[in-house]
């Protein structure tokens, strides 16, 4: 039986992304890699967005924006997001990149496996597949299990569900310099529902259903609604280049709780995602970054994870949307029409004061608010 240093399970952003923190810190040339998972990574299943000062990934970068619009019923803003702008990077492009590092080094495998146990047995851990069984000190978990946090009541679970279409129109509709962040100008229907809309350029952008809510839709109810959101456009003519899905989970539960001396969860599955928002990259890039310090520090997972007052303004929001989805547009807009973008972008970062903090969150409805603290509390 083949012995490891460390074995990630699954090689979805988490994983990629720190493996590629731990070949450039050039501190585990003398440990064993193996990554295991049942996809290959040959696709462009989704697309990354980030809001940054400079591009983590200059090379990578598909289009990016200096300018973003946030829209509802009675409001149209369009905001200068300097000193940020908004980039764009797509899957594919990422997977190539990190594979050819991957492949330069020879310490690191990559198997096209599917896990499906893994287990920490006092002195080493186990990791099974399909064909076979591998030993190893270390596990590193990307693979998300959904019924951890549907099986339990204290932490909210929501779903930031979306169907986008990539779409070439007739008609030069589009400004190529200004991605619509958030249009909630469409029907709510009870929900927290909104367009997102990446023009590539006057007659080309990927235009996306997207909401923050408990229950996924019928795939018509997505396709139907960019139809309709096509036809306000003013476009009467167009062709549907490519077809993009999702559904990240939103929640607050803490995963962190899972790990072992020996087993750490990581991405979706470790708590990564950014649980009011869905944006899973620039969490990834810094967590990534931590874990590899640990890694070069510490023996023992269960004291990775440190909870901040960010979870708890997520949990807080994640509450409200939970007895509340209808209250998602208010809440956002709030934010956005009296609110700064680059502030509101650096406090969704988690890289504010708190006094940077308090101009947020006082723009925001401060009954809802208020409540569900004193409901947290008590």
């Amino acid at each position: 039986m083949q012995h490891y240093h460390y074995i990630f399970t699954g090689t979805g952003l988490s994983t990629l992304m720190t493996v590629r923190e731990m070949i450039r810190s050039g501190k585990f040339k003398n440990n064993s890699i193996l990554l295991l998972d049942q996809d290959a990574k040959k696709n462009n299943d989704r697309t990354w967005c980030l809001w940054e000062e400079e591009a983590s990934f200059p090379d990578l970068i598909h289009q990016q924006w200096p300018k973003a619009l946030f829209k509802n019923d009675v409001l149209e803003k369009e905001m200068d997001l300097s000193p940020y702008s908004y980039f764009m990077l797509k899957g594919l492009d990422f997977y190539k990149d990190t594979f050819e590092l991957i492949s330069k080094e020879p310490n690191i495998t990559f198997l096209q496996q599917k896990v499906i146990d893994f287990e920490e047995l006092g002195a080493h851990c186990l990791v099974k597949t399909e064909t076979q069984s591998f030993t190893c000190d270390r596990i590193i978990n990307a693979i998300y299990n959904p019924e951890i946090a549907k099986n339990q009541s204290p932490f909210p679970l929501l779903q930031q569900h979306f169907i986008g279409w990539f779409i070439k129109s007739k008609e030069a509709v589009f400004s190529d310099n200004c991605a619509t962040f958030m249009d909630f100008s469409v029907a709510q229907k009870g929900n927290t529902r909104f367009m997102y809309v990446l023009p590539f350029s006057s007659n080309e952008a990927l235009i996306e259903y997207t909401l923050f809510s408990k229950d996924l839709l019928e795939k018509g109810e997505y396709e139907n609604a960019i139809k309709d959101y096509i036809e306000q456009l003013g476009i009467s003519e167009y062709e549907i280049i490519e077809k993009e899905h999702g559904n990240i989970p939103m929640t607050c539960y803490p995963f962190w709780k899972h790990n072992s001396k020996n087993v750490i969860n990581i991405g979706s599955a470790g708590g990564w995602t950014k649980a009011s928002t869905g944006f899973t990259f620039k969490n990834t890039i810094k967590k990534s970054k931590l874990l590899v310090s640990f890694l070069t520090n510490e023996k023992d997972f269960r004291g990775f994870h440190q909870k901040d007052r960010f979870w708890f303004y997520d949990l807080l929001l994640l509450d409200i949307l939970d007895k509340h989805n209808e209250k998602g547009g208010a809440i956002f807009s709030s934010l956005f029409q009296k609110g700064k973008a680059s502030l509101i972008f650096k406090f969704l970062d988690e890289e504010t004061s708190v006094w940077e903090d308090l101009q947020v969150i006082w723009k925001c409805p401060k009954g809802l608010f208020i409540k569900a603290l004193l409901k947290r509390i008590l």
